[in-house]
């Protein structure tokens, strides 16, 4: 199985996978000519494309849409990542995909809101990625000028291609996390979710 490979053939491995979505390597190529600061193509495009390829499904069967993640802190006005926003929708205006893109140098100005807990500023796209609700999701991948692809992943890729989908209890809530599993069981009822750890169980927050 090519979750108990080397990494090294692990990476080439999620290269060859991910190639078989056309979709998801347009938005890699499109996104490469915008050149935003930090930027990743990231969580449920990827992994659910291996899923697709691992249980002989279309590659992208049950992709939601397709999110991109860059980090300026330059500017934290909502109109300077709405003109980014409105800019990628005309690069993307005519691929059959949505295709999200998102400040994450924003995400602490909203989070509480939305998700009822606070979220420090994120200092990095990496960062923002180390938070999300599964390790499985913690991924991105990007094209650099020289066209080589630029593979981020905090946990590895075992978990992503043995098809187990683990808590990351860092910043999500529970919910978020058993609202996400669920969905993913009904479309890919191969996987292995596990549970939410009990509070005894957590990780105690990192010191500063």
């Amino acid at each position: 199985m090519i979750g108990h490979l080397p990494l090294d053939e692990q990476l080439a491995a999620l290269k060859s996978t991910l190639s078989r979505n056309e979709v998801l390597l347009e938005v890699l190529n499109r996104m490469a000519v915008l050149e935003l600061p930090g930027w990743y193509l990231t969580a449920g495009c990827l992994f659910q494309t291996v899923w697709n390829v691992a249980t002989d499904r279309p590659s992208t069967s049950g992709i939601r849409d397709y999110d991109v993640l860059y980090f300026d802190d330059h500017d934290l006005s909502w109109e300077a990542e709405d003109a980014v926003i409105k800019t990628a929708a005309e690069t993307f205006a005519e691929l059959p995909a949505d295709v999200e893109v998102r400040n994450e140098a924003r995400v602490h100005l909203w989070y509480k809101q939305k998700f009822g807990v606070a979220c420090a500023p994120f200092t990095s796209t990496e960062a923002a990625i180390d938070n999300f609700a599964a390790t499985t999701c913690c991924l991105g991948v990007r094209l650099e000028r020289d066209g080589q692809w630029r593979v981020y992943a905090p946990h590895g890729l075992s978990d992503v291609f043995n098809l187990v989908v683990r808590p990351n209890p860092v910043l999500a809530p529970r919910e978020v996390y058993e609202i996400k599993t669920a969905r993913w069981l009904r479309q890919w009822p191969e996987l292995t979710v596990l549970d939410w750890p009990s509070e005894s169980a957590a990780p105690a927050p990192a010191s500063s």
